[in-house]
């Protein structure tokens, strides 16, 4: 077996195609999750985007070494495959994979393009990281690649060794859930539906007008009136409003 510097996956005899260790590629998934997680819940909730600039330039940097160099020297690859080295490696199909990490790799470029080099913000940038974040999302904790679904839509040769042998599964013997579990799911959210309404409709918090001292309430106004004072940042994106419902000011 001959290995190079320039390859995607691995080739080993036993397998029609070349593999890539689904263990690395799910623990890799959920590192970039958590950071991607952060950086944009700071440009979302706080309009710091610094931190989305850096994600944004690793992810690109992180990509392109995978699809065009080698997986195995990817950075985040070499510490997820660190992470998961005393777990049995679970090998899946390459093809796929390339595929789906293409998708991600267009989406880096294009957020690199819009944030760091155009300094753009607008919704565009919220699809693209809210599809980024899903993506990622359902590869670490489900080991669905939905990018590999997507793959079988565009290549008549179907994607082979699929995670937890999904591809050989058919539809009659798939682990369905079954009325009782079903019938459990929508009590439980029904449940958490009604806690929320409770809660939301609350009226035993306490409020300004409790204070005892009228000097004491013009004093907590007028902090309340400094605390709620929309910031720069929030007014240049137009999201005096979304600022406001965050910091709870009416």
């Amino acid at each position: 077996m001959t290995t190079s510097a320039f390859q995607f996956g691995e080739i080993k005899p036993e397998y029609p195609v070349a593999v890539l260790n689904e263990r690395t590629v799910r623990a890799a998934a959920g590192i970039l999750f958590v950071f991607a997680l952060i950086s944009f819940m700071n440009a979302w909730l706080m309009g710091n985007f610094f931190p989305t600039k850096v994600f944004v330039c690793a992810f690109l940097i992180e990509f392109t070494i995978r699809i065009f160099i080698n997986p195995k020297y990817a950075p985040v690859m070499i510490l997820a495959q660190w992470l998961v080295k005393g777990q049995q490696p679970e090998y899946t199909g390459a093809p796929q994979k390339r595929f789906a990490w293409s998708i991600g790799f267009i989406l880096a470029a294009t957020m690199f393009y819009l944030i760091v080099l155009k300094s753009v913000v607008g919704p565009i940038n919220i699809i693209v990281c809210a599809s980024c974040l899903a993506l990622m999302f359902f590869e670490t904790s489900f080991g669905i690649c939905i990018g590999c679904k997507i793959y079988n839509l565009f290549n008549k040769a179907q994607a082979q060794l699929c995670p937890g042998n999904s591809c050989d599964i058919s539809i009659e013997k798939q682990n369905n859930i079954s009325k009782g579990q079903l019938l459990i799911l929508v009590l439980f959210a029904v449940s958490v539906l009604a806690i929320f309404n409770y809660f939301s409709g609350s009226s035993n918090e306490p409020t300004l007008s409790a204070a005892p001292n009228e000097v004491m309430n013009k004093e907590v106004d007028a902090k309340e009136v400094e605390r709620c004072k929309v910031p720069d940042f929030a007014k240049a994106m137009g999201h005096e409003e979304k600022w406001k419902l965050h910091n709870n000011c009416k």
